[in-house]
């Protein structure tokens, strides 16, 4: 079983629609295209500085070839973190689900990756759908892994949170998430609440959500105290690379951006703001497995560190996510999402054992039809003979 820390890194430095070249992306044509908007209810409220989710609303994307192989994609787009919306992006899918079918595979990726500004985690969930049809080399599990996760937190109060803590380190967590954004006096004191409870047993990272000004910002960050604290996530506006820079300058922890990061061109500008020693990706931002592979190679290659995960995805997107981590990161995947939802999405549910998602060696996982039934609120199909 390979662990986190021993995982090696893939380099690649050419950049396009499909880095590692055409070997994998092969014509192979696109017999059917299903489209399906889900919900699925969460265990537990998953609060962030912009909003509350207290469901799931992701587009699985399924295709088939020629033989009956089948593949699938997800996207799930969070209103309040970019400019698309889920309307737009199902209109997005719809569109592309009539112009994909019948088509070859490289031909299908290369126009929806030229279209993918349009609707980014749209594009993504349609373009993963491709290259996992296709073979892409990243999803072929051979031996057994174990990624270490990190786990939010949701206590408010000095007894919840000690309950808390000791449940999730009692689940074998070892890096825990603490939501911030809100109101500097109070996140200092929760934060510190926490870091009393865990008392170095597990580190922490603090994520804004982009809900701190420059001001609040820069009063947080003077206020904490770095024990244990691994980075602090995303202050200020995605858009506001001065304030994000402030921040930093002002902060006893490293600084990781995350909303802000959606291009080489992001990475390589944060390379240049002192303070920043993390970006965090996420296959939803970047498109495509070959993509989100090229960018996390880069920001190690200019000296900082990648993070890799979303928690707002559900089975699908996790697993693709895990199937990248094991050769691209060193620390805890936030590729967390799917242990939030009621219903798993898999024949298989994904493993999950001591704070850690299991990868097992064989075949892609199989989607569940009855469970996929059941949390589905619309759908559409597309054949061609």
């Amino acid at each position: 079983m390979r662990e986190s820390a021993d995982r090696p890194t893939r380099t690649t430095s050419s950049w396009g629609p499909f880095p590692d070249g055409a070997g994998f992306l092969n014509n192979t044509r696109i017999s059917g295209v299903e489209l399906r908007r889900l919900r699925l209810p969460l265990h537990t409220p998953y609060r962030l500085s912009y909003r509350t989710f207290e469901v799931f609303e992701p587009i699985v994307v399924r295709l088939r070839d020629e033989s009956g192989r089948t593949a699938f994609g997800e996207g799930h787009i969070s209103p309040g973190s970019s400019r698309e919306t889920r309307e737009g992006g199902w209109e997005f899918c719809l569109n592309w689900s009539e112009r994909m079918a019948g088509t070859g595979c490289a031909d299908a990726a290369g126009a929806i990756e030229a279209a993918m500004d349009e609707s980014p985690v749209a594009a993504s969930a349609l373009l993963t759908a491709v290259e996992m049809l296709a073979g892409h080399p990243i999803l072929e599990v051979d031996s057994e892994a174990r990624l270490p996760l990190v786990t939010p937190t949701h206590g408010l109060e000095a007894a919840e949170i000690e309950a808390e803590v000791e449940a999730r380190l009692a689940e074998g967590f070892r890096t825990l998430k603490v939501k911030v954004g809100k109101n500097v006096d109070t996140d200092l004191q929760r934060v510190h609440l926490i870091q009393r409870a865990v008392a170095g047993r597990a580190t922490l990272r603090l994520d804004a959500n982009r809900g701190y000004s420059r001001e609040d910002g820069r009063r947080f960050a003077a206020g904490l105290n770095p024990d244990h604290i691994e980075l602090f996530e995303q202050p200020c506006a995605a858009e506001d690379w001065e304030a994000n820079a402030a921040v930093a300058r002002a902060c006893p922890v490293p600084l990781m951006l995350d909303e802000a990061i959606c291009s080489l061109a992001d990475i390589e500008r944060a390379s240049e703001t002192n303070g920043v020693a993390f970006c965090k990706l996420k296959l939803k931002r970047f498109g495509s497995l070959s993509r989100l592979e090229t960018a996390l190679c880069r920001v190690r290659d200019l000296g900082m560190e990648p993070v890799l995960g979303d928690g707002l995805s559900s089975e699908p997107g996790c697993w693709m996510e895990a199937c990248m981590a094991r050769s691209t990161i060193r620390n805890a995947g936030e590729f967390n999402g799917f242990l939030k939802p009621r219903t798993r999405l898999f024949e298989t549910p994904l493993g999950f054992e001591s704070g850690a998602v299991l990868l097992q060696p064989g075949g892609p996982p199989r989607l569940d039809e009855v469970r996929l039934d059941a949390v589905t609120v619309e759908s559409v199909r597309r054949e061609v003979d």
